[in-house]
């Protein structure tokens, strides 16, 4: 086992685009970090040049004690899981898991002690005998699995592994791949897209935008402290409601007006953020969590000044909780808008009266009807602040 550092890598393909930007990152030993993003943001880049895949065009990537900028991919001791298995279809389970040890020349009896081993972690002692078509797709990952952990190496590097699964087994896999790394002990870098298995799975997580790093930080920090708009709007699901408001008031006591109605902020909060007195009288990005957000109607002694009035333009009753779907007449805050003015920006979604449609996560008690008025409280305790032209939280 051992640490896995990048400083200051950047990536530079002939043609001239940059896919990676400056990147440092330090892994701990035995930690398990996720890479997450977008699509093109360059988190399978970063994987592939720790693997030796993508040449460095400059900084260092440092494995254990070692710069490996220079290290062909077999030397660098470390494990790679695939999103397609990269499974050899003729072989049997016991051959595919073993294999990199033949390549290796491990003696015969240690190869079959290592790959009974890792078979019986990975729940596959059944299943040595058989070919990889014969098997689920959630045991074909299992083997895939099974062949990076015989290696014992310094490092498990997984480019969206669970990618090709259906649903239910994504959520089964990926608890059963945070809880094989604990239990190894393995540093471990992580690439998916899916936010939701980036939360639940690393022990820190990477968030990346067009090769840039964002933030890296534990999953409930990001989301309870997201450095910009970009973290914000793209951790948590769904999304966070961002949009443009006037902020009002003086010291403390201060207010948003969302589409015409004004909208008190908690005092503590507002006092915990002292950034904020410099755009009192101009334009603000807030951001509201819809699990932030409830119907006025199932709640006793709701602030009336902490309520906005709607109507449920789509209803969603999932069981636990409603998402309701609601317009405001107020400008939403594209998560791209504040580095890359107009690129990658996904036009909000609008009602016919040209309202923006934001969403609210209530409970399942709520007596919301499809078109009918809803009244909606805002815990606004949690509200987030950011500078409209830098896209960076308002904090201090």
């Amino acid at each position: 086992m051992s640490e896995v550092m990048l400083r200051d890598v950047n990536k530079v393909y002939p043609n001239g685009f940059q896919a990676i930007h400056d990147l440092s990152l330090e892994v701990a030993d035995g930690e398990f970090l996720v890479l997450v993003g977008p699509s093109g943001c360059g988190k399978s880049t970063a994987l592939r040049m720790v693997a030796g895949l993508e040449d460095i065009t400059s900084g260092e990537m440092i494995i254990g004690d070692r710069v490996v900028n220079d290290v062909h991919p077999k030397d660098r001791d470390i494990a790679m899981v695939f999103q397609n298995y990269a499974l050899y279809p003729h072989m049997t389970v016991a051959d595919n898991i073993g294999f990199a040890l033949k390549l290796a020349k491990v003696p015969k009896a240690e190869i079959v002690e290592r790959v009974r081993k890792a078979a019986a972690i990975l729940d596959l002692t059944e299943n040595l005998d058989r070919k990889p078509g014969q098997l689920s797709g959630g045991q074909r990952q299992r083997v895939a699995m099974g062949r990076a952990i015989v290696r014992q190496p310094k490092a498990f590097l997984m480019d969206e592994p669970l990618s090709n699964l259906d649903a239910k087994l994504r959520v089964q896999m990926r608890a059963e791949i945070a809880a094989i790394q604990r239990d190894l002990g393995v540093t471990t870098l992580y690439v998916t897209h899916d936010q939701v298995e980036a939360m639940t799975m690393g022990d820190r997580v990477c968030v990346l935008k067009r090769g840039y790093l964002q933030q890296v930080d534990t999953p409930q920090n990001l989301y309870e402290s997201p450095d910009n708009v970009f973290v914000a709007g793209f951790i948590g699901s769904p999304s966070m409601n961002l949009m443009k408001v006037d902020l009002n008031g003086t010291g403390d006591s201060l207010a948003v007006n969302i589409a015409g109605q004004s909208v008190a902020i908690d005092p503590a909060l507002a006092a915990s953020k002292p950034g904020l007195a410099a755009f009192v009288g101009k334009q603000v990005v807030v951001g509201i969590r819809p699990e932030d957000l409830e119907d006025a109607t199932i709640m006793t002694g709701a602030p009336e000044d902490r309520i906005l009035v709607s109507e449920a333009s789509l209803i969603e009753s999932l069981g636990s909780e409603i998402i309701v779907h609601f317009p405001l007449a107020a400008d939403s805050f594209s998560i791209m808008d504040a580095e890359f003015e107009g690129e990658d920006a996904v036009d909000a979604l609008k009602d016919d009266q040209g309202r923006t449609i934001y969403v609210g996560r209530i409970s399942p008690r709520s007596p919301a009807k499809l078109g009918q008025s809803i009244s909606l409280v805002m815990d606004t305790s949690r509200f987030h602040f950011f500078d409209p032209a830098t896209g960076l939280s308002i904090r201090n």
